[in-house]
């Protein structure tokens, strides 16, 4: 793990607390970005040695984000854009830059003062994710192939900070200026606009379907003709929920459905 803060207290406080977690082998301690990305680039043999062999200098990163020279910020924007990069977890008092943090690729968002809990969290969330991305960069047969990152939505609750990844939204329903996220948990209001999700989420398959509604292809189960027109399920069984389809987007809908890829199809299986 490396650890990043400007100031000596604070790197030695963040250095202890991830000490203490049992899945943390080694921290190395900087005091700003730029030595920070001299140890992801390999300063020592270790890291060196990592990045010789396809892996990560380091799992992660803990950083502050009000430093002198290169920001936390700035650091992420570096960070990535590497090949082969590193998580990157803040650990800051500016609770204002959430949202931007996770659109920079952040994993997790610690507000100061740190706590121990709050710290193995963040390094539980590390873990999960290299085991997923393992397991998605490793399909049937041991050959790997690129996979594009599942995105993060940071969904603010009662001071709480709750991260929805996008692969776990079945749709999408506008409510004014913001959007409310459905998953299989529940839902979650989110500020920003339905038509803004529908472009940025339009590679990851989803489509709209109605003025109100965006949904999840792949999530798609059946499409049913009614006195009212065209409805669309998404889920079964209990988690079944219809939606409606308006007529301008109905031909577009069947035309994706159509062209869906049927996994299994031809193969053999």
């Amino acid at each position: 793990m490396l650890a990043v803060d400007d100031e000596p207290h604070g790197l030695s406080e963040l250095a202890y607390l991830l000490e203490q977690n049992s899945q943390v082998r080694r921290v190395i301690g900087v005091y700003d970005a730029a030595e920070a990305l001299r140890v992801i680039r390999g300063s020592d043999a270790e890291t060196k040695r990592r990045l010789e062999n396809g892996l990560c200098p380091v799992d992660a990163v803990f950083a502050d984000i009000a430093m002198p020279g290169l920001s936390g910020l700035e650091l992420a924007e570096v960070i990535s854009a590497l090949p082969n990069k590193p998580q990157l977890v803040f650990v800051t008092g500016q609770s204002e830059d959430a949202v931007t943090a996770f659109d920079l690729g952040a994993l997790d968002y610690i507000v100061k003062p740190s706590k121990q809990a709050r710290v193995d969290k963040a390094l539980d969330r590390v873990a999960r994710f290299r085991a997923l991305s393992a397991v998605e960069q490793t399909p049937v047969g041991g050959i790997s192939e690129p996979h594009e990152d599942d995105e993060v939505i940071p969904v603010e609750l009662a001071g709480t900070t709750k991260l929805v990844p996008r692969s776990t939204v079945r749709y999408v329903e506008a409510q004014g200026d913001y959007a409310r996220l459905h998953t299989a948990e529940g839902s979650h209001l989110v500020r920003i606009p339905l038509a803004q999700l529908e472009e940025r989420w339009a590679d990851a398959g989803f489509i709209r379907i109605h003025r109100s509604y965006l949904v999840s292809l792949p999530l798609v189960t059946e499409l049913r003709m009614g006195s009212s027109g065209y409805t669309v399920v998404v889920g079964s069984g209990a988690e079944e929920k219809e939606l409606p389809v308006s007529r301008r987007h109905t031909r577009e809908l069947k035309d994706r459905l159509v062209r869906r890829p049927k996994h299994g199809w031809g193969n053999g299986i």
